[in-house]
């Protein structure tokens, strides 16, 4: 469709490096968002509320401030209270790490309301009944609740990896050779801004097509048995 000028590849290993920071920053903000949306329903009151102060705080910042700050303030922030203890010690932090940490902690924040409110919508009944079995809180969990909120949470996850994936662009302003860098660069090179960004938006949509078909599969896969009960 356009002459590249021999930058494919670039364009190609940059697609590679933008699918694992997504990838990554998907895993660890599910974890993330799994952890804290357990503290929120937590009975002590400190935890509940460090857990909205994090979701609250983080979602409060813009996506690209909150990349910045783990890129160069938080290196900053440890440098600065081990020098008050007379500790010489400078942190560099690698722009792929960075840039996963960010991601996941924004992608945490948000993923800990949507399992936060999914967990709420388990019926109380089947607690209930999985006690009167006597089951440990870690069995019911596993067995009974977990289940059916990774279920119910699903759609709103999928909405979320979906922004996950478009919002990994951002990362290239710390110097993360990602597709978005590595089209500027070649922009900025060949002098043909077109074609290139053409180009990166083509690969950007089928990505997020391919995210869209996996999560809408991972959404029939689990409501398999919730039809054939109702069926």
């Amino acid at each position: 469709m356009f002459d590249l000028k021999g930058y494919g590849h670039q364009l190609a290993s940059g697609t590679l490096v933008t699918v694992e920071i997504f990838l990554t920053s998907l895993a660890l903000g599910l974890v993330i968002g799994l952890i804290v949306a357990l503290v929120k329903l937590s009975r002590r009151r400190l935890l509940r509320k460090t857990a909205d102060l994090y979701s609250d705080l983080i979602r409060g910042l813009p996506e690209l401030l909150t990349i910045l700050l783990v890129y160069f303030g938080v290196p900053i922030l440890i440098t600065r209270l081990l020098d008050g203890f007379g500790i010489d010690f400078y942190l560099e932090v690698n722009p792929f790490v960075g840039g996963v940490v960010a991601l996941g902690l924004y992608f945490g924040a948000y993923a800990s309301e949507i399992f936060r409110g999914a967990i709420l919508s388990v019926p109380k009944g089947q607690i209930e009944a999985a006690q009167a079995f006597a089951l440990t809180s870690a069995q019911i969990y596993r067995r009974i609740i977990l289940p059916q909120a990774w279920r119910i949470a699903l759609p709103g996850l999928g909405n979320m990896t979906l922004a996950l994936m478009k919002n990994t662009a951002l990362v290239s302003v710390i110097g993360l050779d990602e597709l978005m860098r590595k089209t500027s660069m070649a922009t900025a090179i060949t002098h043909q801004p077109f074609a290139f960004y053409f180009t990166a938006s083509l690969i950007y949509l089928a990505l997020t097509i391919f995210t869209s078909i996996a999560m809408h599969f991972l959404e029939r896969r689990t409501a398999r048995g919730v039809k054939e009960i109702h069926a």
